[in-house]
């Protein structure tokens, strides 16, 4: 990371920041950032593809992070909250196989951190793995709700009221998803099967 954001300085010195800016770039598996590039990160636009899973099996004390990189190197890895503070754009992703596309266990992991400070709440969980995705595919638009949006979206159990996030403590079970559907279309529904 420390020379992909020396590149990435070294080409907003040559072009200009808002050049880097306009190139929406985005880079893989942020996972040890310290607070130089979280700040390049955030001052240049650069999506912060990131592994929330990743985190919750191997981020806690004793784990593989641990064990292979020692305690103060694993300790802040996967600063999720410090690049959301910062203003970096945070997009979730399993990197399936490697952990299961599981959208709401990452979410859960954000939320879960093993560094409380790192915690993201589960509405920022849910726009990392929703809206951040499209911004880190260069679509803004979507990955919203609202009149004149494309007509994609998901229904999933496990909410306690309408217009609620589910509860995703420990022992809570993960929403399933119902339905859904891409551009007006039902691509799965989980009474048909």
């Amino acid at each position: 990371l420390v020379e992909v954001v020396a590149g990435c300085v070294a080409a907003a010195d040559e072009l200009g920041d808002a050049a880097i800016i306009a190139a929406r770039h985005r880079l893989e598996h942020v996972e040890m950032p310290d607070d130089h590039a979280v700040a390049v990160l955030a001052r240049l636009g650069i999506v912060a593809s990131v592994q929330p899973a990743f985190d919750a099996a191997w981020g806690a004390e004793g784990q593989l992070y641990e064990r292979r990189l020692g305690r103060d190197r694993a300790r802040p890895m996967n600063p999720f909250a410090a690049m959301r503070d910062a203003g970096v754009t945070l997009a979730f992703g399993s990197d399936s196989p490697v952990t299961p596309l599981s959208p709401w266990a990452g979410v859960r992991a954000a939320a879960r951190h093993h560094c409380p400070d790192q915690r993201l709440s589960v509405a920022a969980g849910f726009d990392a793995h929703t809206r951040g995705g499209h911004r880190a595919r260069r679509d803004d638009s979507a990955g919203v709700l609202d009149p004149g949006a494309a007509a994609t979206y998901a229904v999933w159990d496990g909410a306690t009221e309408p217009g609620t996030l589910p509860p995703l403590g420990p022992d809570d079970a993960l929403p399933r998803c119902l339905r859904s559907v891409v551009g007006g279309r039902v691509a799965f529904d989980a009474e048909e099967l």
